[in-house]
């Protein structure tokens, strides 16, 4: 079952997660997990220009030390980079101190490419998944961000025309839209993307970076 739309009841049991945010117009805020990697991120980062676009890259570690280059470009394009661990792990399957040892190395990877000191720390866990102990632990240093609108991008049985239309229907103010900069998403991204944008374009959107 696909819930492209975060279910009613899941902020009231956590509040102090950012599942979207309160705004005064028309503004959507874009998200993009697991990269950066040339081969997607190159063409997210043209779509945004394209469409004068901003948006937030949960990034996963070791592809930041292994592909700075476009992190940086991501960061002068003026977009932001947030942590998604440095191997992109699951925290049901991971002891506390590892599941920590995974976001302060991911940190270090992001503070390479744009210091965060004196700015807002944010992080995504890969999957969705978060314990209340994760929780506690990451609400210290961090702001824990989801989503309202889950595209399932990555999900290869999704034809892009259902990926894009369960898309364009969670647009609404304040939403906080997930898509993927990876290879498994990059069929539905790239028949996705140009039209999401060209879509709230043409509704008075502006797409800006999660803050």
């Amino acid at each position: 079952m696909r819930f492209h739309q975060t279910p009613f009841f899941l902020p009231w049991v956590f509040p102090k997660i950012w599942w979207k945010r309160p705004v005064t117009g028309k503004v959507v805020f874009l998200t993009f997990d697991d990269g950066p990697i040339p081969e997607v991120t190159e063409f997210v980062l043209e779509q945004l220009e394209l469409f004068k676009a901003k948006a937030t890259f949960f990034c996963v570690g070791e592809n930041l030390d292994k592909y700075p280059h476009i992190a940086q470009k991501v960061v002068a394009q003026g977009h932001t980079l947030g942590n998604h661990t440095y191997h992109h792990v699951k925290a049901w399957q991971n002891t506390m101190a590892a599941y920590q040892q995974e976001v302060l190395a991911c940190q270090v990877a992001i503070d390479k490419i744009s210091p965060t000191v004196g700015s807002q720390k944010l992080f995504r866990p890969p999957h969705g998944q978060l314990t209340f102990k994760n929780l506690r632990m990451l609400e210290k240093d961090f702001q824990v961000v989801l989503w309202s609108a889950l595209s399932y991008d990555f999900d290869a049985t999704l034809p892009p025309e259902i990926c894009l239309q369960k898309t364009l229907a969670a647009i609404k103010p304040g939403a906080i839209v997930v898509l993927h900069d990876s290879l498994k998403a990059e069929k539905n991204l790239r028949y996705v993307l140009p039209r999401l944008l060209a879509h709230c374009q043409k509704l008075g959107y502006s797409l800006q970076a999660v803050a």
